[in-house]
């Protein structure tokens, strides 16, 4: 669902979905009919920035992140009027003046089967903070160079009956992003939405020629900080205990990054064919399967610091939740020594 103009709830209706262009894709190739490095095409962006939030019984904490994420997106990434400047200096790339004339945003909220008020929520926070579109061209010297797409900011909502887990929310939403840059954030606003730009500099600059990044937010640069030293013995030992298990049981370059769980990772549109199609985890242990089918397929990843703030009403369970990412951990790499995740 969005919210129309006139401030009203759209009917429930299927979102864009590159995915479905993916499996035809595949099918062709499959058949011989496309070479099969062509079956990784992905559709053309329609804005510059998608968020995905995934979320789950969110109503108390989910209104402070729209406002954070809203006046972000709409300052960097809003259409103003202006003209997109074609630079491939970092500054601009980070505030969507890149090459591509394509600006603006959407943001999806996939609501992971709540059972509150999370979708009235945000549907009324969409009604009241309604961005409009970018006005139309007077005449012929106040038009772009190049076509651009007029799209407002958008929030739209998807709406699971049963929850599968914060992977498999994420890994819906994504599957239906339409930006040339996909973030995934968490409902609590725990990231600081102004270090945005800093993942867009940083796949930016990762990217290989195919256009594929990951940028993989982190907090490692926190440790010793407050932030940490402040949480309860138990849960700094098993962080510990869980960052050794990454070490010894993920592939090479995942095993080198040190904050694989930062729920705030910044994908290139041209890298989602190659990591969201093959997510089978829907749990906490997601954000390692996509590194490393990012790692498999040879996509570049670059760590970059950001900020970040404990926010109270987490629905981790410190000992079960560790339990079960130790076990999904385990699975993992059982998995992937057998081959299940081979693309052939």
């Amino acid at each position: 669902m969005t919210v129309q103009a006139n401030g009203k709830p759209s009917q429930p209706q299927p979102l864009p979905c590159w995915y479905d262009n993916y499996v035809a894709l595949q099918e062709m190739a499959r058949r011989g009919q496309i070479p099969q490095e062509e079956a990784y095409q992905v559709t053309d962006a329609e804005v510059f920035m998608s968020l995905v939030v995934p979320a789950y019984n969110e109503q108390d904490r989910i209104p402070g992140m729209l406002e954070e994420a809203v006046e972000y997106l709409e300052q960097q990434y809003g259409h103003h009027g202006t003209k997109s400047k074609s630079s491939s200096n970092g500054s601009l790339q980070a505030s969507g003046r890149q090459a591509d004339p394509r600006r603006g945003w959407e943001i999806i909220i996939v609501s992971d089967g709540s059972r509150d008020k999370t979708v009235e929520i945000v549907l009324d926070f969409a009604r009241t903070h309604y961005v409009k579109p970018a006005p139309t061209p007077k005449g012929p010297w106040d038009r772009p160079s190049k076509p651009t797409t007029i799209t407002p900011g958008a929030i739209r909502i998807v709406q699971l009956e049963q929850n599968r887990g914060k992977g498999g929310a994420v890994t819906h939403g994504m599957r239906h992003a339409r930006g040339q840059y996909v973030v995934f954030a968490d409902a609590d606003g725990a990231s600081k939405f102004s270090d945005l730009g800093k993942l867009v500099v940083g796949s930016e600059k990762a990217k290989d020629k195919l256009g594929r990044a990951v940028a993989v937010g982190s907090r490692a640069h926190m440790v010793g900080t407050d932030a940490v030293v402040k949480r309860s013995r138990l849960r700094n030992l098993l962080m510990r205990a869980f960052h050794l298990g990454i070490w010894l049981l993920t592939t090479e370059r995942t095993a080198q990054i040190k904050d694989t769980q930062c729920g705030f990772k910044l994908f290139t549109r041209p890298a989602l064919p190659y990591i969201i199609p093959y997510m089978h985890s829907e749990g906490w242990i997601f954000d390692v399967e996509m590194l490393m089918l990012a790692e498999s397929a040879e996509i570049p990843m670059v760590e970059v610091p950001v900020g970040w703030k404990e926010v109270t009403g987490s629905k981790l369970n410190v000992v079960k939740d560790s339990i079960g990412m130790a076990v999904g951990l385990g699975l993992l790499r059982i998995c992937w020594g057998a081959g299940i995740y081979s693309r052939e």
